[in-house]
């Protein structure tokens, strides 16, 4: 009788990890990579020679100042064709997914799925500095391209006069679980949860700085305003209003959001949000991480401040480290609950390239009572 084969080590994010190199072009991606003292090193060079020449002060403040239009001439560019529907949300964030589990806890990860194995064209593509994170997926979802547009603004603005005129009414004032999407873009987000969690009980709020994406998601074929409801919104502008009270919230949802903001502004968005959560509640984020691929094929000429660049379209984007972003939720008071690298090797096998990203990925709670 043959011996019973050792059960392979469990580790955070996945579990594909290449330990035979001449397997590299066999699967689409590969988890948890080591880099070597020698890889760490050529990273932190690229980034010392393309942050060498700062940008001008004053066009520095043209990008703070137009940041709005750049990020609507992107949707209008590109719709909802450039990010691709994440419907890995539910291994990393069981929180979204039914029969959700509130005490989930950091030690608890869920793989991450290697979804790409069917389709790997342009898989790590970049344009003008977007290096785009998923593969296309089989069923994408429906523009209406016929609907006429809402405007956004205005509906925002409609509702948030009803909150004021009826104490206690707001959109999903009745539900018993309420999801915040900051930065929805097209809905690549929101969408999939909707598909994906039937909980009656479930209402979510998402919302953008570009009144375009705004426009993409409420004209969607999915977009359902009795579950859902679409603003625009300026984090930055402290006086912009959320048309829910504060502490309504069970989680708010940061994916590749926070690092577009000017760093010396994220402190008091991770106030203002920690603000909305009910006690208990949580702050799921994903974002860049300290030397992704995306950082180093920066050229000189684009970097605002340190770790900071602005890309070929006008949108800016920041490469964070976990002690960052520590610092941010906890200075928030929020406890951490996970706190994670993901150092993935990305594989195009039609094109023998290799790409290694770093993402981070983190939890952080309101804690149930008050700190002293």
């Amino acid at each position: 009788m043959a011996a019973p084969k050792e059960a392979p080590e469990w580790r955070p994010f996945g579990r594909r990890f290449l330990t035979d190199p001449t397997r590299l072009f066999q699967h689409n991606a590969w988890d948890n990579v080591e880099w070597s003292e020698e890889q760490e090193a050529s990273a932190r060079s690229k980034v010392q020679e393309n942050s060498s020449q700062l940008l001008p002060q004053d066009k520095q403040e043209e990008y703070e100042v137009n940041a709005k239009r750049y990020w609507d001439d992107f949707y209008k560019i590109h719709e909802n064709g450039f990010f691709k529907d994440r419907h890995w949300l539910f291994t990393e964030f069981p929180e979204l997914a039914p029969n959700r589990n509130p005490s989930q806890n950091g030690d608890s990860v869920h793989e991450f799925s290697n979804k790409e194995e069917s389709n790997n064209e342009g898989l790590g593509s970049c344009e003008n500095g977007h290096c785009s994170l998923e593969t296309r997926a089989e069923n994408q979802l429906n523009l209406i391209k016929s609907t006429p547009k809402i405007c956004a603004e205005e509906l925002a603005t409609q509702k948030y006069s009803e909150l004021n005129q009826s104490d206690g009414d707001y959109p999903g004032s009745s539900a018993s679980y309420r999801i915040l999407e900051v930065g929805c873009g097209a809905g690549n987000t929101v969408f999939p949860i909707l598909q994906t969690n039937n909980d009656p009980g479930l209402f979510i709020y998402c919302c953008d700085f570009s009144t375009t994406a705004v426009d993409l998601v409420q004209n969607n074929a999915e977009y359902d305003s009795s579950r859902c409801f679409a603003f625009v919104h300026d984090l930055c502008n402290d006086q912009s209003p959320f048309p829910m009270p504060d502490e309504s919230l069970d989680v708010v949802i940061l994916i590749f959001v926070l690092s577009a903001i000017l760093p010396e502004k994220m402190q008091s968005i991770v106030n203002r949000l920690s603000r909305l959560l009910k006690p208990g509640g949580m702050i799921l984020l994903r974002d860049y991480g300290r030397y992704d691929l995306a950082q180093l094929r920066f050229k000189k000429g684009q970097c605002l401040s340190d770790n900071f660049y602005v890309r070929g379209d006008g949108t800016r984007v920041y490469f964070f480290t976990q002690d960052e972003l520590e610092d941010l939720f906890t200075t928030a008071g929020l406890e951490k609950i996970q706190n994670l690298v993901d150092r993935r090797l990305q594989v195009n096998r039609g094109k023998q390239m290799t790409m290694y990203r770093v993402w981070i990925q983190c939890k952080y709670r309101k804690p149930a009572t008050p700190q002293l």
